[in-house]
């Protein structure tokens, strides 16, 4: 066969390589610090309807970019020369998308969507050139992804073209046929469809480099709380508001990593379909983990600069980050473990309380809000951790 890289770049399934996350991919993710500060600074300054929903394009964007990377380096070898290579070329590709994120619907629209397509369409092209003649059935597969791939593609570069009237519509249009394909199953006619189920996955690798992004998360909130924070003269809002805002970002880390990693793990290697868990769990689901805690960031900036703001953009943001991080772990926990999370649940329930007395109760202003909901999340914390160790489970560390 003439088309098809000749040197086979599979991990290999029967060595400790087979789950190992490389520094490669640890330098992709480098790239995605930039992006999330920087998608966080536009919905900060843009704190509009219009501009939520401008947000909500992006982050799925850098989402899906960057969690379609990692179901490729699931099952291609970073450590062989071709493959580290290709994830460097695509790193720097999501440095073009991050810098165009501040304008991304103005004057870098067509940046920001040439930038998308490269890292979607080239990725998923090296992966079919790589695995053709070694594997057929994964090549077969990522061919159909690569057809729907392609035809979104298409209503990205069109929609930068046109005026935002027409950008924003495009470009949602474009994400839900990316979403349509993964539900499903990319079906090309004449063709088939993807066969998740029988996709053999590593579970700890996937577990693992999520894990590692939500930690890039939880970083890129504190790193614009301590930017905010010494751009202010000292004083009891200020200081309070910072130690709010480590108080918010250290209860996520632990209802997140209490133990929720390794049953992750544990329960992709159990299944008889880890493919199927794998893209409900990670590629859907912690979008609403990502989402939440990037808003939770863009709350942290709003708290620091005007503490005493008040109004219905106040509440959402600060409570709905909350909110969004919450409803992402409770789902997680259901689709791994087949259980609701009670301290979650009940969580969730406080907040909606929290956010309609905070429609008439003047103390609670942004920072009021802030310091309520950082008090709402380390019990829900606490509360996961009793139930833990009722259970008899051990900390995920």
């Amino acid at each position: 066969m003439a088309f098809g890289m000749a040197r086979n770049v599979l991990r290999p399934a029967d060595s400790a390589r087979a789950d190992r996350v490389t520094y490669v991919e640890l330098f992709f993710d480098l790239v995605f610090v930039l992006a999330l500060t920087q998608l966080s600074a536009y919905i900060s300054e843009n704190h509009t309807p219009l501009g939520a929903l401008e947000g909500a394009v992006m982050v799925c964007a850098l989402w899906w970019s960057w969690v379609s990377t990692t179901w490729v380096t699931n099952w291609l070898d970073p450590m062989k020369l071709p493959v580290r290579g290709a994830v460097i070329v695509l790193a720097f590709v999501a440095l073009v998308m991050s810098v165009s994120i501040a304008e991304a619907f103005g004057d870098r629209a067509w940046a920001f969507a040439i930038a998308y397509v490269i890292l979607q369409v080239g990725r998923t092209g090296f992966i079919v050139w790589a695995t053709i003649r070694h594997d057929r059935a994964v090549a077969r597969d990522f061919a159909l992804v690569l057809g729907w791939t392609v035809a979104s593609s298409a209503l990205w570069i069109v929609g930068a073209l046109l005026p935002l009237t027409w950008q924003l519509p495009l470009w949602a249009a474009a994400l839900a046929v990316e979403l349509a394909g993964t539900i499903l199953g990319f079906p090309v006619p004449g063709r088939g469809r993807v066969m998740l189920q029988s996709w053999d996955l590593s579970g700890p690798h996937i577990a693992e480099r999520t894990a590692l992004f939500v930690l890039i998360a939880l970083g890129e909130g504190l790193l614009v709380t301590g930017f905010a924070f010494v751009e202010k003269e000292s004083s009891t809002s200020s200081i309070a508001a910072m130690v709010t805002a480590f108080i918010a970002a250290a209860a996520t880390w632990w209802i997140y990593f209490d133990h929720g990693e390794r049953v992750g793990a544990e329960a992709i290697e159990a299944s008889d379909e880890p493919g199927r868990l794998a893209r409900t769990a990670y590629t859907w689901v912690h979008l609403l983990i990502i989402a939440g805690i990037v808003l939770m960031s863009v709350g942290d900036k709003q708290m620091l600069t005007l503490p005493d703001q008040r109004g219905l953009s106040t509440t959402v943001v600060i409570v709905g980050a909350p909110v969004l991080f919450l409803s992402g772990t409770v789902a997680f926990r259901r689709v791994l473990e087949g259980r609701w999370s009670r301290p979650q649940l009940l969580g969730l329930l406080a907040l909606a309380v929290l956010a309609g007395a905070a429609s008439v109760v003047p103390v609670f202003d942004a920072l009021g809000l802030s310091i309520a909901c950082a008090m709402l999340l380390v019990g829900v914390a606490a509360g996961e951790t009793v139930e833990r160790v009722r259970r008899g489970r051990r900390a995920g560390g």
